[in-house]
């Protein structure tokens, strides 16, 4: 008869963001118990509240079903004596499992015969076997824990209860000095504690205590009650996903409600408006219909409507003081100057190993100029963005930025703006921080997209220079996501970025003045380069790009990292063509022997020691390709190898390169080498599957 299982982990409040993760995790790992141990089920259900994670399995067998294992012993040689009785190895390896020698039977495995035994495995009572979650839940991992009482076990916050039923038997177990059973506990101010006779009994008795305990649910009470309340109102909400889900994370049986701030506030930038209510406050802006802010918001608590209007007017006190705060900082950071603001960023570290925020700003300047010239800035444009890069940091420094670190960049323009920078400087401040995330958004314009590249490669440059470089899960200083920031926004502009090149002139303008810049680079830092393939490389898996493709651009001899972009794209479009893998196998027996003529100090081709049409017309045709090869898309480049095909195959059918006569060798591996090089701009092909 088949059985429903239900497991609910009681502790204290847990933080908002590791809920609904440590859910996932719980079932995960539930799911892997229940399959390593052959027990069915035919569906997974989860809960979680701030106080509970829960998971209910249905319709589990009452036993593990019987099975049969097969084992292999040692070889029959080794198991039989001269006198063809059985070794100590042989009665020790059935011994351990249980059985004689009777049960051992013979079978050939690779020309050699071995012992083997059927060992005949009896189910256990389902109920026995989940006793062993137990080490589901003690597995659970979290972002930090805490241990409690005398214990050194440690959980991401104490556990209170463990309900663990198998229809309506417990399942025994414990950890420390809690044991399982039956009870469980209602909302914290609002319910008591609950008694479940069977498994079925979950969410109905958690509800009769104000728990509603699969979170889908509170966030659909937290919608529907925040839009009726938005519609009576004829207000406009957004209802962000991220906030949604921290609120929801944070009650147990929500109530939405609305409350007020003065109109006065509203003279304080919008950005540190909603940072107030969303980031410290966890409340949802109101706007109007034509989406200016009103002095509203709305939010919820954790429990019913009894004596609302208390929670009302504590939340407002508490918004009020934070937004009488905003202002009084706005209002002294507009005292203040860029030019001041700069000259204390001497004094503000960046880090000790590295140097000041100020130092940072100076070496920036100059990798600013320079990618600005390589991807091709007007004149105006150079001369905002040298602007922009001697003052993008400046806002670290005030006020409202101490207060509101979320808001670094935000801040930057609006002060930038106030005190007479150029529109194209003070969105560049802003902008530079994008990507602010793996996947976040872009810098839109060009300025501001060359000045977060500049700054995250001088964070790179400089990391990697005194020697803190990313390994394993270690990033502290988010060094990947600067990286993956920097290929998303090449990729988004499409700019041609000799990495290397451009790379080896900022180290010797930087490395020529020590005093100025804070630091010596290191000379070439070919770490640095590979460190950011390997976020290319990251990047090309998103587009779903073969990894033999991927890493086959990634090893070409390309310097252009939009070129390497390009090619990954290129290949993926041409992988299904008839022609692709002929071509490729050409190509790559090309490459391959020039490999072989790279000892060969010879470069020029003699067309008089060609002994074939095949060398002659393939000579034309490469001198011909060459010609333009420079100046063509990738696209042009790769049709013009790939028309190279018949022509290849058909020198090497006539053709010995190997040849004795080392000076027709030399001929034909320079002339091969001629092919290869143009082959391996856009990929080393050799690593492209074809089979």
């Amino acid at each position: 008869m088949a059985k429903d299982l239900l497991l609910e982990i009681g502790l204290e409040e847990m933080p908002a963001h590791v809920v609904t993760p440590s859910m996932k995790q719980l079932e995960q790992k539930t799911v892997q118990f229940l399959d390593a141990h052959q027990l069915t089920y035919d569906s997974v259900e989860t809960f979680s509240t701030p106080r509970r994670l829960a998971i209910k399995v249905t319709n589990l067998p009452e036993r593990q079903a019987d099975s049969e294992e097969e084992l292999k012993g040692p070889a029959k040689k080794i198991a039989l004596d001269a006198d063809g009785n059985w070794t100590k190895a042989a009665e020790g390896f059935v011994r351990g499992q249980g059985l004689t020698t009777k049960d051992i039977t013979f079978k050939e495995l690779k020309g050699v015969e071995y012992v083997y035994i059927t060992k005949y495995i009896q189910g256990r009572p389902a109920k026995e076997v989940l006793s062993g979650l137990a080490e589901v839940i003690k597995s659970l991992t979290f972002p930090v824990t805490m241990h409690w009482a005398n214990f050194d076990f440690e959980y991401i916050r104490p556990i209170h209860w463990i309900v663990a039923l198998l229809d309506d038997e417990v399942i025994p177990f414990e950890i420390l000095d809690v044991k399982t059973g039956r009870s469980s506990r209602g909302h914290r101010f609002l319910g008591e504690d609950i008694i479940f006779s069977h498994a079925d009994e979950y969410e109905e008795k958690l509800q009769e205590q104000f728990v509603i305990a699969a979170p889908f649910k509170r966030k659909e009470m937290i919608v529907q009650q925040a839009t009726e309340l938005a519609e009576k109102n004829h207000w406009t909400i957004d209802l962000d996903e991220n906030l949604l889900e921290e609120v929801n994370n944070l009650v147990e049986y929500p109530t939405v409600f609305a409350g007020n701030f003065e109109e006065k506030y509203l003279s304080v930038p919008e950005e540190v408006l909603v940072t107030s209510m969303k980031e410290h406050q966890r409340y949802f802006e109101v706007r109007n219909d034509q989406g200016l802010l009103l002095p509203h918001f709305i939010s919820a608590r954790n429990g019913d409507r009894v004596k609302l209007e208390n929670v009302i007017r504590g939340n407002q006190k508490v918004l009020t003081a934070r937004l009488e705060d905003a202002e009084f900082f706005y209002n002294e950071d507009k005292k203040m100057t860029i030019d001041t603001c700069v000259e204390k960023l001497k004094s503000v570290t960046f880090h000790e190993k590295i140097g000041s925020i100020y130092e940072k700003m100076q070496r920036v300047q100059v990798i600013a100029r320079i990618i600005g010239e390589s991807v091709g800035l007007t004149s105006e444009e150079l001369t905002d963005l040298q602007r922009a890069a001697e003052i993008y940091k400046f806002d670290l420094v005030t006020n409202m930025v101490g207060e509101f670190p979320e808001l670094q960049g935000v801040m930057g323009e609006k002060y930038a703006l106030l005190n007479g920078e150029t529109p194209a400087v003070a969105t560049a401040i802003r902008e530079h921080y994008m990507p602010n995330s793996s996947e976040g958004e872009l810098p839109k314009t060009t300025i501001g997209a060359v000045l977060a590249i500049a700054d995250k490669l001088d964070s790179i440059f400089a990391f990697f220079t005194v020697g803190m470089i990313p390994s394993g899960s270690n990033d502290p200083y988010a060094l990947r996501r600067q990286a993956y920031g920097i290929v998303r926004i090449i990729e988004a502009k499409q700019w041609a970025f000799p990495l290397a090149i451009l790379q080896k002139e900022i180290d010797q303008v930087i490395n020529e003045d020590k005093v100025r810049f804070g630091i010596e680079l290191s000379d070439g830092q070919k770490e640095v380069i590979d460190f950011i393939k390997g976020r290319l490389r990251q990047l090309l898996t998103t587009k779903q790009i073969r990894h033999d493709v991927i890493e086959a651009v990634l090893n070409a001899n390309q310097k252009d990292l939009t070129k390497v972009f390009a090619a990954a794209q290129l290949f993926k479009e041409h992988l299904e063509d008839e022609t692709f893998k002929p071509s490729m196998e050409a190509l790559t027996r090309v490459v391959n022997l020039a490999r072989k003529a790279q000892q060969e100090v010879q470069t020029e081709i003699d067309p008089s020691l060609f002994e074939n049409e095949a060398e002659k017309e393939l000579y034309q045709a490469t001198k011909e390709a060459q010609t333009h090869f420079e100046n063509q898309t990738l696209q042009e480049n790769y049709a013009q190898l790939v028309a190279l095909r018949p022509l290849i195959e058909a020198y090497f059918d006539q053709t010995m390169v190997m040849v004795e006569n080392p000076a027709v060798r030399h001929n034909r591996l320079a002339q091969l080498r001629q092919i290869a090089e143009m082959a391996l701009s856009l990929a080393s092909l050799d690593q492209i599957i074809t089979k």
